[in-house]
């Protein structure tokens, strides 16, 4: 199994400040990997670290063959090719329907054929269940049905690796369950998914690595 993530003695700093230390971990493709942990217990940050936001100050580092130790501000734009962010809070673009954010980030990640460039967004949209609404402004979407358009601009580039954090914070019980039968099935074609969460509901009916953050450690819980 080929490794996506891999840390050694690492340790995690935020205003000079330590938020985590000695992390010690390989993650392989495919794998599903839960954050859990109180806020402000160094989730978000060690996801920071991921997509090049956060220096490593401290210990060895690489992911998807990235040095984050020795990662120059250049190779930045690069290494986010690579993966794909879901966020919270959607960050659509408001003002240009689906498929102009699609085709928005397409375009700032060097694609040029306009032909080739529409029918990789169909492609996405069907992939999660969006292909028929790509005209749509993303405030004619409900929560669920935007948070799957993200999906898809995290699919853009045909990513090893998605980060996802608390992808279903905004979203109902049954929207969120839709939303990680989604993840779920990208991580079974192969896909790392790596996602930081309070529901603890998902672990048990999803179940994946549990990576426990409490008291500036990254324990790994043993699976159920």
């Amino acid at each position: 199994m080929r490794t996506i993530i891999e840390y050694k003695n690492v340790a995690i700093h935020q205003s000079e400040q330590i938020v985590l230390r000695d992390i010690n971990l390989t993650v392989g493709e495919g794998e599903f990997v839960y954050l859990l942990g109180r806020v402000g217990s160094g989730k978000s940050s060690f996801m920071k670290t991921m997509y090049g936001e956060l220096p490593i100050v401290s210990g060895e580092a690489q992911i998807l063959d990235y040095d984050l130790a020795h990662l120059k501000r250049k190779q930045v734009p690069y290494l986010r090719r690579k993966l794909g962010v879901v966020f919270q809070d959607f960050q659509l673009l408001t003002d240009r329907n689906v498929e102009e954010n699609l085709l928005f980030v397409l375009r700032a990640t060097g694609w040029k054929d306009r032909k080739a460039m529409d029918a990789h967004v169909k492609d996405v949209l069907e992939q999660v269940g969006m292909g028929n609404k790509a005209y749509k402004m993303p405030y004619q979407l409900s929560g669920g049905e935007q948070q799957r358009v993200v999906i898809a601009r995290a699919l853009l580039n045909m990513p090893s690796l998605i980060l996802a954090d608390e992808p279903t914070g905004n979203l109902d019980y049954e929207t969120g369950k839709e939303i990680m039968e989604l993840l779920y099935s990208i991580s079974k074609a192969g896909i790392t998914i790596v996602m930081s969460t309070h529901n603890l509901s998902w672990p048990e009916l999803y179940p994946g690595r549990n990576l426990q953050f409490a008291n500036g450690n990254i324990i790994e819980e043993a699976t159920r």
